[in-house]
C-alpha cells in the first residue's frame, strides 16, 4: 500500500524482505517513532514502527513475522543515528519486540530541553514552534494492534516522522552555538544504557508518598511488598497494579496482619484484592531483604526539607544562569538521592547527576552537602 504524502512516499511494509531491502543503504540519519499497547502488560506491546528513510516514509507492522528481526540491524548501527521524540519508552519497546535497543540516538524532547526551548516540550508544540506545521491529535488513543489500520491512523503516523529530519536540524544547530552537544550525547547514552538494562527500581519506596508516615520498619516492610510486586508483575507480564496496588501495599506495611490467616482475611476484605496470591505476599511481608539495611528512608523533617530547599534554590539560580528551563539541570528527586547518600556515608553522586550536571553542579552544591 503506498500513500502519497507531501513530498514523500508512505509505505506499509509487512514482508521483511521488503524492510531489509529498503534498509540495506540507509542514510546516516533516520527518524522514528513507535505505536505501543500497554494497558494489559507490564512489557509494552510493539503495534507500529515509523521509520523516515531519506524521501519514504516507511511504516513497517511488527506484528507480522520477521519484521522485528529485519529491523535489528538499523536498529543496532552505529553508523546510523537515531532521531525521536521522547524515546525512553519506545526504546523499551523496541527492545522487547525487536531485541534490540537503538543507538546512537538523538532525542529531540531532550535536545528542546538542553538548548533552553523548553522541559518536556510536546512534539506537536515543538513542530509547531520549529516549522509553523500544526499536527491532528485525533489518533492519539486509537487502537494500534488492529488490522488493517485506517487512512487517518496511517496519515497520524507518517506525522510523528515527517518533522523530524528538520527538528534536528534546528535543534544541532542551537547546541552547538551553546556548546552543548556533548550534553545530548550523554543523556541520550544515559538513557540507551538505562533501556538496556531493565533493571527494576531498587528503593521504589522513595515514589510512594504513603511512605514518609511510616516508621523504618513499616518502610521497610513497603520496600519488600513493592519489590516482590513489580517482579512478579514483570515476570508474568502484567501492569503492577493488577498484581498489588499502593493502597493496599502501604495499609499492609503500616499496619501488618499478625498472621497468615490474618491476611488472607484482609485479602477477603478488599476489592480486587490478590486473594489468590496470599501465601507469596506473605512470604514477601516475612522474609528480609539482603540489602535492606541499606535503604534510604523516606523522611519528612523539616531540616531535611529545609536542606533539600538550599540545593533546590541554588539548582534553580544555576539553571537561569544556563538558560536552562528548571529542573533539567536537577529534579528533586535526584537531589534527595544525593541528600540520601550523603546521609549513608556514600560521597558518590547518583547516576543522573554524573558527566556534565556535576560538572556544572559541585561548585555550587558541594558547600551545601552534609559532610
Amino acid at each position: 500500500m503506498a500513500v502519497r504524502y507531501a513530498w514523500r512516499v508512505n509505505l506499509w511494509i509487512e514482508d521483511p524482505k521488503e524492510l531489509s531491502a529498503r534498509l540495506a543503504d540507509a542514510p546516516p540519519r533516520v527518524g522514528m517513532d513507535t505505536e505501543f499497547v500497554r494497558e494489559r502488560t507490564w512489557w509494552p506491546r510493539l503495534a507500529l514502527v515509523q521509520l523516515a528513510v531519506g524521501d519514504d516514509i516507511l511504516l513497517a507492522d511488527p506484528l507480522a513475522p520477521g519484521i522485528g528481526e529485519a529491523l535489528a540491524p538499523l536498529l543496532a548501527d552505529p553508523a546510523v543515528l537515531k532521531v525521536m521524540h521522547s524515546a525512553s519508552e519506545d526504546l523499551v519497546a523496541l527492545k522487547r519486540g525487536c531485541g534490540v535497543v537503538p543507538a546512537p540516538l538523538f532525542d529531540t524532547q531532550v535536545a528542546a530541553a538542553l538548548a533552553g526551548v523548553g522541559a518536556g516540550i510536546g512534539y506537536q508544540r515543538l513542530v509547531l514552534d520549529t516549522t509553523g506545521s500544526t499536527l491532528p491529535k485525533g489518533e492519539t488513543r486509537s487502537d494500534w494492534l488492529r488490522r488493517p489500520l485506517s487512512s487517518s491512523q496511517l496519515e497520524y503516523a507518517a506525522d510523528d516522522v515527517l518533522h523530524l529530519d528538520a527538528l534536528h536540524a534546528d535543534l544541532e544547530r542551537r547546541l552547538r552555538e551553546l556548546d552543548r552537544l556533548e550534553w545530548l550525547a550523554e543523556d541520550c547514552a544515559r538513557m540507551v544504557a538505562g533501556a538496556r538494562d531493565d533493571a527494576l527500581d531498587r528503593w521504589p519506596h522513595l515514589g510512594m508518598r504513603a511512605a514518609q508516615f511510616m516508621d523504618a520498619e513499616g518502610q521497610r516492610r513497603l520496600l519488600r511488598l513493592l519489590r516482590w510486586r513489580d517482579a512478579y508483575a514483570r515476570d508474568h507480564d502484567r501492569p503492577r497494579g493488577w498484581i498489588l496496588d499502593n493502597e493496599l501495599a502501604a495499609s499492609l506495611a503500616r499496619n501488618p496482619p499478625a498472621d497468615r490467616a490474618g491476611l488472607q482475611r484482609q485479602l477477603e476484605a478488599t476489592p480486587k484484592a490478590p486473594r489468590n496470591l496470599g501465601d507469596a505476599i506473605w512470604a514477601a511481608l516475612q522474609a528480609p531483604l539482603p540489602d535492606e539495611a541499606e535503604a534510604p528512608e523516606v523522611r519528612s523533617g523539616e531540616r531535611d526539607k529545609a536542606l533539600l530547599r538550599s540545593l533546590q534554590d541554588a539548582v534553580s539560580t544555576l539553571a537561569a544562569e544556563h538558560g536552562l528551563p528548571e529542573g533539567v539541570l536537577a529534579s528533586k528527586r535526584w537531589l534527595q538521592a544525593l541528600l540520601d547518600r550523603r546521609a549513608r556515608g556514600d560521597a558518590r553522586w547518583p547516576g543522573a547527576l554524573a558527566g556534565w550536571r556535576r560538572r556544572l553542579l559541585e561548585p555550587r552544591l558541594a558547600p551545601l552537602l552534609p559532610e
